[in-house]
């Protein structure tokens, strides 16, 4: 029995060998040359920790990285739908009125190009040093790329269909609804795709500022302490938390694609 088990083991191994090879060859890649470049310097683990060593702390401590990862995993959603809902709503406000057009975009526009650090100080003092302040830092980061995508996928319309509404005398609420709305929906699926990969960067940069709980904090004290691998094990998690997000959405969007099409 044993003997006959091996051999699916062993196929089942080199097939997933395979699919990590030809899918996440630059991840490999690069954590390869960050073990060399390492033992290749003799750093201290203070200066630069080997990446084995990283992966050790996590799978070491996962009761801490849970526990961190899900309080900013939380605060990330919360802000992400938040965000996607005002950048939703403001687009459809530009869509309805020219004169709120001009109004919100360049609004829009110069809110999301000021940098977060300069925004903490002023919304911790309106919000609070806590998690309210964090999800607002999230809504801020994501709500522009909804704006953007939703309020350009309002515009592309199928050829001929908004002569045909005016023809057939739709109200405005009929054009959103029926035709405004569904050729946006693709493009919201962007712009969902690239917040999301976003947010959990964002909620992370929030809380090593404001120095509330969770990964970001969790750096911060690492760092503080000099503990390289608890910090790059934090950063370790939170990029793999990105990747996942952008990955989930993009399947997501390309089964919305294919039934828009």
């Amino acid at each position: 029995m044993m003997r006959t088990q091996m051999p699916i083991v062993l196929a089942q191994t080199l097939r997933a060998c395979r699919f990590i090879a030809s899918n996440f060859w630059g991840l490999v890649a690069l954590l390869v040359l960050w073990e060399v470049w390492v033992r290749w310097n003799d750093l201290n683990a203070i200066v630069m920790p080997y990446p084995v060593s990283v992966l050790e702390d996590v799978l070491h401590n996962p009761t801490l990285y849970l526990r961190n990862t899900l309080q900013t995993f939380g605060l990330a959603l919360a802000g992400l739908l938040v965000g996607l809902v005002v950048g939703t709503l403001l687009a459809i406000l530009t869509w309805s009125s020219k004169t709120l057009s001009g109004l919100l975009t360049p609004l829009a526009l110069i809110f999301a190009s000021v940098p977060v650090v300069a925004l903490i100080p002023v919304l911790a003092r309106l919000f609070g040093y806590d998690v309210k302040t964090v999800i607002v830092i999230v809504t801020i980061i994501s709500f522009f790329p909804s704006f953007v995508f939703t309020a350009a996928g309002l515009r592309m319309l199928p050829p001929g269909s908004a002569d045909f509404f005016a023809v057939a005398g739709a109200s405005t609420w009929r054009r959103l609804t029926l035709l405004a709305i569904p050729a946006a929906i693709p493009n919201w699926m962007l712009a969902l795709r690239l917040a999301a990969a976003n947010s959990m960067l964002a909620a992370m940069v929030a809380e090593f500022l404001m120095g509330v709980s969770g990964l970001g904090n969790m750096f911060h004290a690492a760092t503080n302490d000099l503990d390289m691998q608890r910090a790059l094990g934090a950063s370790l998690v939170a990029m793999a938390i990105s990747v996942a997000l952008y990955a989930a959405t993009g399947v997501l969007s390309d089964l919305v694609k294919r039934r828009w099409e």
